[in-house]
């Protein structure tokens, strides 16, 4: 889940124009006393729906479909995935919302073979197992998926041991002013500082013929506060599975990139597939790490790449020498889309989607029931409203994706099959992951920064009583770096959300086919150390993370309101120069990066800013008039349909049809997820990633292909706002 709070994926953004007036709800949220794109009278019943909604969500539901859905393994090709996706149809269906089950066949290897063994210049097995503990009884579960990471590339290699710290980028470069080469090198990893799937690609390109990735304590371990069963970190022996899949290049099958993977669809061979780790690659845990790196000399590792084993930390390579195993099945299994619906009775051609994925690794009672729980119960709550008489304006479809974890299987193929129907129609996606306690976090496309704003005013927090925006807001002023800082955070009429990279099931939406996504959760009090492992169950959940379940109760109104309120507005509350003031902070970025003796000229791209600013600025007050004179809310459904599809195809204006470089299927011009950062965003990716890697040249031409971009986008803002005038 990304976080807006996350400094390392969420850039800075100036501050947004508008300040909203506030008044005390019942409960201690906070409401705008307006709502964008309703009227007075309009705004009026719409909260009225909204608070009945709001009121049915329930905890103890919550648990009982967490206590179902995570009460033993759920991997795709297991049978509890697919009697969970039949679970979770019924209960669609019971709660009187059509919904089908939509199938799709994907690679999936499972591990046949796994040996790691020390050979020098001691001898040691690693156990590559994690132990049960007798508090939790599902850590004794059958059927559960052994310790690997699933894309790796088969291989039997034998060779010393180079520690590469986080294994990214930088840390090659450091290695090679220490003047140590991992060429015919075993890389040992440690995860963290990046998506697990960029330490075996770096590696491979630094000339490893293997990769091990462990689970350092200072990360998520014992260094970070009592471990599993006694308190929520890593244990000694606890290990994080996990897809290393290229994603960077595209998500999904890798057998049928830009094509569902039906059953009869056309795939690739498998020597064909560009997304497939090149060498073997294994997780492993502190303890099967530990005497590895107890035996590795050679140069003193940085103070910054030590970890909290008990031990020096030595870069090697060598002494030490392992011998490293991995073959799996390389096999084709069924995943299974649950997709709901509710027909909109104005607007049917206009969707509003919201999702979240019910496979996991093991038992999967944090990532992702948590979330998906929230869907459920949303989708309760959408079948009791229409009982009373609720019909929204527009279709809502509820998705319980598969194979999120293998690399978004589900959603990716989902899209794209269905992409020419969700380029026409798609309005918004509204994505759910993980759950936790603690505080909002909201990333997604800028021209929703506002209207999410309006949402969290009207959700309490559990824990304070305050609207869910303010308690978030206080969490930012006490973790302010400065008083500069958090004067700031005071002033700013809206708070900040952070922009999408990947890692979660919004991205076919957004990246591929440019549809306005938001990914929404609660997180960050407390902490966690069973990610991906077998102890992520129900006892961890309901001993360390939102023990009552009642921040899942308030995922389930935020996200609940969210869709509502998209559904039935009679105008789209999309807003623009929000939107562009973000653009003018990512250029002033690129700026700072432009280095004199090698300037690309960003002139272009400062001109199209101007521009998008002028035509948003227009439209706000083409908007804000014909909101005053209420004409705009009593606009025949033809004109209003017009003009809800200028606004919703906004964010298409933002692809560009031959994508990044090396990566066409990203197409988003201001999001992706960095080629080297997995999960990260790279804002105004083709520019920046060029001038990060000196490619000056590409820089140039990313420059062209963005200048055309947010000039469309200004383009379609302005035919907006001569349907307003």
């Amino acid at each position: 889940m990304i976080h807006r709070t996350e400094p390392a994926r969420v850039p800075s953004f100036m501050v947004m124009i508008f300040a909203l007036s506030q008044a005390v709800l019942p409960g201690g949220a906070q409401s705008g006393k307006e709502m964008r794109g309703y009227s007075d009278s309009q705004t009026k019943e719409q909260r009225g729906w909204e608070e009945k909604m709001r009121a049915i969500p329930d905890p103890a539901l919550l648990r009982e479909y967490m206590a179902f859905l995570a009460s033993s393994p759920h991997h795709v090709g297991s049978p509890k995935d697919k009697e969970n996706a039949e679970w979770i149809l019924n209960k669609f269906k019971s709660w009187g919302l059509p919904a089908v089950i939509e199938q799709y066949r994907v690679l999936f290897p499972t591990p046949r073979e796994r040996q790691v063994e020390l050979l020098a210049p001691e001898k040691f097995i690693a156990r590559l197992q994690e132990p049960s503990v007798v508090e939790d009884s599902n850590s004794t579960d059958a059927g559960q998926l052994p310790t690997y990471n699933a894309y790796s590339a088969d291989g039997d290699v034998t060779a010393q041991i180079v520690y590469v710290n986080y294994g990214i980028p930088s840390d090659y470069e450091t290695l090679k002013k220490l003047g140590v080469d991992v060429k015919g090198k075993i890389a040992l990893a440690r995860y963290g500082s990046s998506w697990r799937g960029i330490k075996p690609k770096v590696a491979f390109e630094n000339g490893a013929i293997a990769c091990l990735i462990y689970s350092d304590p200072r990360d998520d371990g014992y260094y970070q506060g009592d471990v599993y069963p006694e308190g929520p970190f890593r244990p000694e022996h606890g290990v994080q599975r996990g897809s290393v899949m290229d994603m960077p290049i595209h998500p999904g099958d890798p057998l049928t990139p830009e094509i569902g993977a039906t059953a009869d669809a056309k795939r690739l061979d498998r020597k064909g597939a560009d997304t497939l780790a090149k060498i073997p690659v294994m997780p492993i845990s502190w303890g099967d790490a530990l005497p590895i790196l107890r035996n590795l000399r050679g140069v003193l590792a940085p103070e910054s790449w030590r970890g909290a084993l008990p031990l020096t930390y030595h870069i090697g390579p060598g002494p030490a020498v392992v011998h490293f195993k991995m073959a799996s099945n390389w096999d084709l299994h069924p995943i299974y889309n649950v997709i709901a619906r509710i027909e909109g009775s104005t607007f049917p051609d206009e969707w509003i989607v919201i999702g979240n994925h019910h496979d996991a690794w093991v038992n999967g009672a944090s990532d992702p029931v948590s979330g998906m729980a929230a869907v459920l119960e949303q989708a309760r709550a959408f079948g009791e409203l229409l009982k009373q008489g609720w019909k929204p304006k527009r279709t809502i479809i509820l998705a319980a994706w598969d194979g999120e974890e293998e690399g978004l299987l589900g959603s990716t193929e989902w899209v794209e099959q269905h992409a020419a129907e969700l380029r026409e129609k798609a309005v918004a996606y509204i994505n759910g992951d993980s759950n936790g306690k603690g505080w909002l976090g909201a990333s997604g496309s800028h021209s929703l920064e506002r209207f999410m704003d309006e949402v969290e005013r009207d959700i309490v927090d559990p824990q304070t009583g305050k609207s869910v925006q303010d308690a978030l807001r206080q969490h930012l002023e006490e973790g302010a770096k400065d008083e500069k800082e958090r004067q700031e955070i005071r002033a700013r009429a809206t708070l900040r959300i952070g922009a999408l990279g990947s890692g979660s099931d919004y991205t076919a939406f957004i990246d591929h086919l440019g549809i306005a996504s938001m990914n929404l959760g609660f997180g960050g009090d407390g902490g966690g150390g069973v990610y991906h492992s077998i102890y992520d169950t129900f006892y961890w959940y309901t001993h360390f993370s939102d023990t009552t379940f009642v921040y899942g109760r308030a995922l389930a109104q935020l996200q609940g309101s969210a869709v509502m309120r998209l559904a039935d507005a009679p105008v789209l509350p999309f807003e623009f120069t929000g939107l562009a003031e973000t653009v003018a902070q990512y250029i002033d970025e690129l700026d700072k990066m432009n280095v004199p003796e090698s300037k690309v000229d960003l002139a272009p791209l400062k001109a199209a800013q101007n521009h998008l600013a002028a035509s948003a600025q227009a439209y706000e007050q083409a908007f804000t008039k014909a909101a005053a004179a209420g004409s705009i809310f009593v606009r025949n459904t033809d004109r209003l349909r017009d003009l809800n599809r200028l606004l919703f195809q906004s964010e298409r204006a933002l692809i560009s049809p031959d994508g990044l470089p090396r990566r066409p299927w990203f197409k988003h011009q201001l999001y992706a997820p960095g080629f080297y950062t997995g999960y990260g965003v790279k804002t105004v990716p083709y520019v920046r990633e060029a001038l990060e890697q000196k490619q000056l040249e590409e820089a140039a031409k990313g420059v062209k292909v963005v200048r055309e971009r947010l000039a469309a986008l200004a383009a379609q803002i302005d035919s907006a706002t001569k349907m307003l005038k």
